[in-house]
């Protein structure tokens, strides 16, 4: 028992020296250079981010001015809300969506390509045949509107002209529908562009472009019917009365079509009407 009190004893002796000796030992011996320095310092919470406080507020104008930027902003705003319209209505957009929508239904397609597809396509045609006149009124309406040179007005009149310049165009080879809405409207005939309104010019135009697009449309359809018949009337001479042709017909016209690179030409044709 004794021996044993002795070792105890002799332990405790040992770890209350060691610690004293431990630690004149760590301050003796430095820490090599490549070791980090702790810290018990708390690193500063990241400040909260600051968001901007947008207030709109209604008062009665203080002055003319005022009334003229509200104005301008109810007109900004009417012109925004409408610019779906126009560049469906105003710009190639319209024939170009309607031909390659015939082109589909002539190839008896249903999903391929989707309709999502064709109209991207029929914007960047559009994009593509209308971009003198896009620069044109960003030349002469929207940069000096916005460097102040000009007012409102002025740059409404500088960009009105090259649309107009653009629809009337296309319109060259067929006034009569420049003629009938103006005889509706009661207005004499018109003898150069200045003569027709903008009023009346929109409305030509859309029929106009309805009426080639359509006509572009029944060309395309032809060959693709000559197929169809050809088919029909095979299936019907052996006797295959129940299978529907167009079963039959669809590669064919398939073929057919990139054969002859149908896209290119098609493309092709499609921007050189616009020319």
């Amino acid at each position: 028992m004794r021996q044993k009190r002795t070792k105890v004893w002799r332990a405790v002796l040992l770890l209350l020296l060691s610690g004293p000796l431990v630690q004149a030992a760590a301050q003796a011996a430095p820490f090599p250079d490549i070791s980090t320095q702790g810290t018990m310092n708390i690193p500063a919470p990241p400040a909260d981010p600051v968001i901007p406080f947008v207030d709109l507020t209604i008062r009665n104008p203080g002055s003319g001015q005022e009334v003229a930027f509200s104005l301008q902003l109810l007109l900004l705003i009417t012109i925004l809300s409408l610019a779906p319209s126009i560049i469906i209505l105003m710009t190639s957009f319209l024939r170009i969506s309607i031909v390659l929508d015939f082109i589909k239904r002539a190839l008896s397609l249903q999903q391929v390509p989707p309709n999502q597809v064709i109209l991207g396509i029929s914007l960047f045609l559009t994009l593509f045949i209308m971009w003198p006149t896009v620069t044109a009124v960003y030349e002469n309406a929207f940069r000096p509107l916005a460097d102040g040179e000009i007012s409102v007005e002025t740059a409404y009149r500088e960009a009105e002209a090259p649309m107009r310049l653009f629809m009337y165009r296309q319109m060259q080879g067929n006034p009569e529908n420049i003629r009938l809405f103006m005889a509706m409207r009661g207005l004499d005939r018109p003898n150069t562009l200045a003569d027709v309104p903008t009023y009346v010019l929109i409305p030509a135009f859309i029929l106009n472009e309805l009426t080639i697009a359509f006509k572009i449309g029944i060309l395309l359809f032809i060959p693709f019917i000559v197929i169809d018949m050809v088919v029909a009337s095979a299936l019907m001479s052996m006797g295959m009365i129940m299978l529907p042709p167009v079963m039959i017909s669809m590669p064919f016209k398939l073929i057919l079509f990139v054969l002859v690179d149908g896209w290119t030409l098609l493309t092709d044709q499609i921007v050189r009407s616009f020319v």
